[in-house]
């Protein structure tokens, strides 16, 4: 018991990472209705920034203009790049992503080679230890703040001016356009938004037990890529249930490896995908995507 509940707890707190990169996905793909295949390479930078200069600055500091330095990422490719495809079809447009993820991605890599950099979180490596259960001390920091991050957005989406204008753009952009929302504003901020919201998860996904940012540090956003698929792409809920789903399935696909043994090695990187295409047999648009209507 003491081993699933641990188990649990830890897949969720990596499940709420996964669910700050599905949103970004989201975010994206509700302004613009493009699958974003960049955002890996955002997480990198962010995540990279922060580790370069917490040194320098301190952690706290570091974090922000890693933050920061994401979110003007995001928004650059945004205005030099996608803007210059608007009106082309969705498909070229995320071929376009994959261009810009592949440009970036290399040039970060390069930069870090094969160092192991550490981000300098205030945590360490010290656990919590309740009973019998002992989970780390980053996975309840990652578990507060993704629960922060994303109540924020939701209540800024619901509530604020831009989140109206987000909302307007995806329900139709043509008429949200006529009364006088700038899509161009609304696609720069979901960008910045989600080149943000990249950053906070590059921290987490990179401290303790993990030993820091690598150069294959960007691949978890590929993980997180189910995550928007099965909850839907575009439902800001959806990320969330999806990002706590893929985490609790790797968790525990990856804490009971010894019991499925007869699935081959490595079921818990596989697991996430496998739900994934289960929830998509059932519900092809998602757990709370919306379904497109089809004439007949």
């Amino acid at each position: 018991m003491t081993t699933f509940t641990e188990l649990l707890l830890g897949g969720l707190s990596i499940g709420s990472v996964y669910a700050l990169i599905a949103l970004g996905f989201v975010v994206i793909f509700k302004a613009t209705e493009v699958v974003n295949f960049a955002h890996a390479s955002l997480l990198l930078a962010g995540g990279y920034v922060t580790a370069v200069l917490h040194d320098d600055i301190g952690f706290w500091a570091a974090l922000a203009v890693g933050i920061a330095s994401a979110a003007v990422v995001g928004a650059a490719v945004e205005f030099f790049v996608m803007r210059r495809y608007r009106g082309s079809d969705h498909s070229v447009l995320a071929i376009v992503t994959i261009g810009v993820d592949i440009l970036l991605t290399t040039e970060l890599t390069r930069r870090i080679g094969t160092d192991v950099l550490a981000l300098g979180d205030p945590w360490g490596d010290r656990v919590v230890t309740i009973g019998d259960i002992t989970i780390a001390q980053t996975r309840i920091a990652a578990f507060v703040a993704a629960a922060l991050l994303i109540t924020a957005f939701l209540l800024a989406f619901r509530f604020t001016s831009w989140g109206v204008a987000m909302r307007a753009a995806a329900e139709n952009p043509q008429t949200a356009a006529l009364m006088g929302v700038r899509l161009g504003r609304v696609s720069l901020a979901a960008w910045g938004v989600a080149g943000g919201l990249a950053a906070v998860a590059a921290l987490f996904l990179t401290v303790f037990p993990t030993p820091g940012l690598e150069r294959a540090t960007s691949l978890a956003a590929l993980k997180a890529f189910p995550a928007a698929i099965l909850g839907g792409l575009d439902s800001t809920t959806g990320a969330l249930a999806g990002g706590l789903i893929v985490g609790v399935t790797e968790s525990f696909a990856t804490g009971y490896q010894s019991e499925l043994s007869f699935l081959g090695r490595g079921i818990g990187d596989l697991a996430p995908y496998l739900v994934m295409v289960l929830v998509l047999l059932i519900r092809p648009a998602g757990l709370f995507g919306t379904k497109e209507p089809a004439r007949v």
